[in-house]
């Protein structure tokens, strides 16, 4: 009998330990595999995250919140220049290039030299010139001589008529041929004292810097040639392209907010200046002119760089959220709300959330009515919970 009941007590000691060994396996595979809690986990379709986890993280509660929110109106365009910062040079006649010392990039001064032209035909123009100053002075003394005799009845009105056409048609072919030279930048002073130059120079306009250069040395260029251009990037600004049903809410001094998407994702500052009154057939647009309020970081753009901007027509009032709380899933956004709170954990529930314009680091929520007013949300360290969900 004894052996019977050792043996029965043998059997029932395997049996306890192999079930305590079973629920020691289960703990451990739910817990991480050394007792300890893990610090996310799934919870009836929601996230867990421990105490220890939400503070290591740093991670944050809060509400939705009234904010305002600026109601724009979006723009795109160029960072330009007005026309009189800008200068295309050309000659006033045609020639050979003889000297240019500037490279694309250059700065130059106004009054600069710029190119130096040559050709034969500019020794032509002064001799012209010279012919036309010399007959000048004899068709002057011989018109003063009629005058003279036509007020004493000495001569007939048919010689002194002639002596004036005579003068005053050679006294225009003068001065023109002179106002040719001084356009040449030939000084017609030289001229007359026996200075004559096969070669011609232009000068700079305006200062800036050089854009294009489209000559080289021993070139031949025509009067309706683009020899260069030059850029004063000391009055660049915005000009926009604005749609005509939106043209109604713009006004001068508005704010602009602007960026230069294929160099850089800073937002910059500017303001409206100049609304235009006609609109364009062929985009039904509106030009607008705004000008930059930080003027030290117009040093940082070139004429030309598209821009993408938004005018600050008004303002409105909206429920939103911090900006990192909501998480983009396949084009769908979502954030974490909390379920539960307990001594040593949190329990969130990720739902959809239908988003608006976000501006100062807050989002629009449009979808407030499936939320209620005390419900409070992961605001900091939301990221990467829902993207283990």
């Amino acid at each position: 009998m004894k052996k019977y009941i050792f043996k029965f007590i043998i059997s029932l000691s395997v049996l306890i330990v192999a079930v305590s060994c079973g629920n020691s396996e289960g703990n451990s595979k739910e817990t991480g595999g050394n007792g300890a809690k893990s610090d996310s986990t799934a919870n009836n379709g929601g996230t867990q995250v421990s105490l220890a986890q939400f503070e290591g993280s740093d991670m944050e509660l809060g509400k939705m919140q009234e904010n305002t929110f600026p109601v724009t109106v979006d723009a795109t365009g160029m960072i330009d220049v007005p026309p009189e910062n800008k200068a295309i040079i050309s000659s006033f006649a045609d020639g050979y290039v003889k000297e240019t010392p500037l490279l694309i990039g250059d700065q130059v001064k106004k009054g600069q030299f710029l190119v130096s032209l040559e050709n034969p035909d500019y020794v032509q123009m002064q001799q012209d010139y010279l012919d036309a100053m010399e007959q000048m002075k004899y068709l002057k003394s011989e018109y003063d001589r009629q005058k003279a005799l036509i007020e004493e009845n000495i001569t007939s009105e048919k010689n002194y008529l002639k002596a004036e056409s005579e003068y005053k048609r050679n006294l225009s072919k003068y001065q023109s041929m002179r106002k040719k030279l001084q356009m040449l930048n030939l000084n017609p002073k030289a001229v007359e004292n026996g200075t004559i130059s096969s070669v011609i120079r232009i000068y700079a306009p305006i200062a800036g810097s050089i854009t294009e250069m489209n000559i080289n040395k021993g070139m031949y260029v025509s009067a309706a040639d683009e020899l260069m251009r030059i850029i004063d990037t000391d009055h660049l600004h915005l000009e926009l392209n604005v749609f005509e049903k939106d043209v109604m809410k713009l006004k001068k001094g508005q704010e602009i907010r602007f960026s230069i998407p294929e160099a850089s994702t800073d937002t910059i500052e500017g303001e409206v200046h100049l609304v235009g009154t006609s609109i364009s057939e062929e985009k039904r647009t509106v030009k607008v002119h705004g000008h930059f309020k930080d003027e030290d970081k117009k040093t940082r753009f070139a004429t030309g760089m598209f821009v993408e901007a938004e005018i600050i027509t008004d303002q409105k009032n909206a429920k939103a959220l911090p900006t990192q709380s909501i998480v983009s899933l396949d084009d769908t956004d979502y954030v974490l709300v909390l379920q539960k709170k307990t001594d040593s954990s949190y329990v969130f529930k990720r739902r959809e959330v239908m988003t608006g314009n976000a501006f100062n680091g807050f989002t629009i929520i449009k979808n407030t009515s499936d939320f209620k007013n005390n419900d409070q949300f992961l605001t900091k360290g939301a990221f990467p919970l829902i993207k283990e969900e």
